[in-house]
């Protein structure tokens, strides 16, 4: 597995059958990038654009998507960033534990 440190940009209608290495395939007309993980496990990444999922800005020349892109779902569980076509790897997500809940009652006074 061997990391992505940039993408080349693709801007088509229809997305291809198949997914080369390092190109980020956009498509203004369905609103969606997609590209393979940038860990290089292979897995096809689907980044829906929309005001609330990824936002996606072009300069002319080279393309940024944003939140991170975390691929929680996949077993590399990567994350990163595409910043001017460049990869920025972030740390691993990790869960942090989930305080218990206190079984404290509250009691009311009303006196």
């Amino acid at each position: 597995m061997k990391k992505f440190d940039n993408y080349e940009i693709q801007f088509v209608d229809y997305m291809p059958e198949v997914i080369n290495k390092g190109v980020l395939y956009v498509s203004m007309r369905y609103t969606v990038v997609i590209h393979l993980c940038a860990c290089g496990c292979g897995e096809k990444v689907v980044t829906p654009l929309s005001p609330n999922d990824w936002k996606l800005t072009f300069d002319g020349e080279s393309i940024s998507l944003y939140p991170s892109i975390g691929n929680w779902e996949f077993p590399c569980q990567s994350h990163y960033w595409i910043k001017n076509n460049q990869v920025v790897h972030a740390h691993k997500w990790i869960d942090k534990p989930k305080k218990k809940k206190s079984k404290k009652k509250k009691f009311f006074r009303f006196w």
